[in-house]
């Protein structure tokens, strides 16, 4: 699978005909553009109480943010070529988010901004690495690994209820662009569940 490596552009010289204009740049390929959904089931009964959860500004690994799909090989980062999210990774993740608590049965219930509803939680989320991981070379299937770090916060005396660094790791099934996507779509889903169902027992405890 072919890949664009991050390296400093160089100088380009530019050869003009007398004649006619020359265009030196050639015309780039279409890039496919690909999305992941993060879906996650309700499971477990109803709460008789949704209790609020506000969105706190967080954070988001900003070299995966944007909408190019981050690789790493050892040292070396790149970009996966002529392939790009639909939308930056940060909004797509943001949708998921919201997806998988609306899904929710539980007592958590996130707060959308501009909601009058009254918030007796935040929840921040700060992404520290959302990047497919080619740990056995660049020619086997890479481990789409992401972090997340997320701390619940009670409004009422800024107490922190919670605070827990969430990680998954799933192996795409083969080395190519749309098995690397699945691994991702696979891995927000994996951990969306656990995030939901540790918000969901923070705020019943708190």
């Amino acid at each position: 699978m072919n890949r664009t490596w991050i390296r400093a552009a160089g100088l380009v010289a530019l050869a003009l005909s007398l004649s006619a204009c020359v265009t030196v740049f050639p015309k780039a390929k279409p890039a496919t553009l690909y999305r992941f959904q993060g879906d996650v089931a309700a499971v477990g009964p109803a709460a008789k109480t949704r209790i609020g959860v506000a969105r706190a500004n967080g954070s988001f690994n900003g070299a995966a943010s944007g909408d190019r799909i981050l690789t790493v090989t050892g040292p070396e980062v790149a970009y996966v070529a002529e392939a790009r999210w639909a939308e930056p990774a940060v909004t797509l993740f943001d949708e998921a988010l919201a997806r998988a608590f609306n899904a929710n049965t539980g007592a958590a219930r996130l707060v959308t901004r501009g909601e009058p509803s009254r918030a007796d939680y935040s929840l921040r989320l700060d992404v520290q690495r959302f990047e497919a991981d080619y740990d056995h070379g660049g020619k086997a299937a890479p481990r789409v690994a992401i972090d997340v770090h997320a701390v619940l916060v009670r409004a009422s005396d800024r107490a922190v209820v919670g605070d827990e660094l969430f990680s998954v790791a799933v192996r795409a099934r083969e080395n190519r662009v749309s098995a690397i996507v699945a691994a991702f779509d696979a891995g927000v889903s994996q951990l969306l569940g656990k995030l939901v169902a540790w918000a969901n027992a923070g705020v019943a405890a708190g």
